[in-house]
């Protein structure tokens, strides 16, 4: 099974990956945060795992519910937001995430796999064997 480094509480769902929280490992999953820690995010270990190109899986159910408050409710889309442009993917373990074309060349460019439950176009999966 795949080693992912755990940040925060273990995901409800069942995402394919045996937690660690020592290298090495193949992808971080981010299992919860709270406001405070969504608003301020500057993980180290997830900022290093980006740049190095592993994947990063937020699992969303873990996310602290919108507020009422709207400036702050806007503040928290604004991170989540962020953190997505980062390429950070947000998963909730039951939902498939597919993989077009164009995200997997982006993926074999880094050289990285689809995430666990991915299910991949027939060109997608052309392109990730190396036939494209």
């Amino acid at each position: 099974m795949t080693r992912a480094l755990l940040i925060g509480s273990e995901p409800g769902n069942p995402l394919g990956y045996s937690y660690v929280s020592e290298p090495p490992y193949e992808a971080v999953v981010i299992g919860s945060l709270t406001i405070g820690q969504l608003l301020r995010f500057r993980e180290e270990r997830v900022l290093a795992a980006l740049a190095e190109g592993k994947g990063v899986y937020l699992y969303s159910p873990g996310l602290p519910e919108s507020p009422k408050n709207r400036a702050l409710a806007g503040a928290i889309a604004a991170a989540q937001r962020e953190l997505k442009s980062w390429g950070v993917i947000f998963t909730d373990g039951a939902r498939r995430h597919l993989i077009t074309a164009e995200e997997a060349r982006d993926l074999r460019r880094k050289g990285q796999l689809p995430g666990p439950g991915a299910v991949l176009t027939p060109l997608a999966k052309e392109i990730m064997e190396g036939s494209e």
